[in-house]
């Protein structure tokens, strides 16, 4: 890579920040390139060059809060659609988690750009993340992310007998959807009507798509982990503060 790319999307590749954010950083005059201030919007770097930020910049960043969330049934992951309420309503100091260990204080202002970083159906629940830091946002959806995800799911097979091994082994690797094949997964028992998915990729209603592909009917669906943060004991429709020391 010797070719000059823009100065916002080296920023994001190095994990200053997002691309938003690094294009707001570079109008304020936060960034420098080689010591010298660039203020310029889709200015070009070269890889070798050095890019360093202001401290503002950092302090900005730092007050960025990330939400998580376990959202119900009826509740859509994003933007208001078909009448069905956005996840982000519910967080209000009412719905905070009593047990919430976070010493940090809500304000309105932390709702100002919290985006949920994936989605999770109108019809499952669990946990939802939810953040003002693109660099969550970027780690959790990017193209290339590797967080894993983990969901119970409660099944009925749709077939005479129980579950082919061989079906579960699919449900492992082996099944393609919209013409590509899907990364492996890690699929068991949980117990006689429950299997425990986890899954390094997020396609439209996939968990569902995959269960119907071997005959068993989805009769509920938890997200309970990304990453290294689980759902653990919050409450449906009550929310908490990512930690300082909780890393996806």
């Amino acid at each position: 890579m010797t070719e000059p790319v823009r100065l916002s999307k080296r920023m994001s590749e190095l994990g200053l920040s997002s691309r938003r954010e690094a294009d707001d950083w570079i109008a304020k005059g936060w960034v420098r390139v080689d010591g010298k201030v660039v203020s310029e919007l889709g200015s070009k770097v070269l890889p070798h060059q050095k890019i360093t930020v202001e401290r503002q910049a950092a302090a900005e960043q730092s007050k960025r809060v990330t939400v998580l969330i376990n959202k119900p049934v009826g509740y859509v992951s994003g933007q208001a659609e078909d009448g069905y309420k956005p996840a982000v309503t519910l967080i209000k100091p009412e719905n905070r988690w009593p047990d919430d260990p976070s010493p940090e204080q809500f304000h309105p202002t932390q709702l100002r750009s919290l985006v949920p970083a994936g989605r999770l159906d109108i019809d499952s629940v669990g946990l939802l993340v939810l953040t003002q830091d693109g660099r969550i946002a970027k780690q959790l959806i990017g193209e290339n992310t590797e967080i894993e995800k983990e969901y119970l799911v409660r099944v009925q097979y749709t077939k005479p007998g129980t579950l082919p091994e061989a079906d579960l082994r699919k449900l492992n690797h082996g099944l393609w959807m919209d013409g590509k094949p899907l990364l492996p997964a890690k699929v068991r028992w949980q117990n006689e009507d429950q299997l425990s998915f986890t899954l390094r990729e997020g396609r439209k209603r996939q968990i569902r798509r995959m269960c119907d592909m071997v005959g068993l009917k989805v009769l509920g669906l938890k997200r309970v982990r990304i990453g290294k943060v689980k759902l653990g004991d919050l409450p449906p429709g009550q929310w908490r503060y990512l930690r300082p020391d909780e890393q996806f």
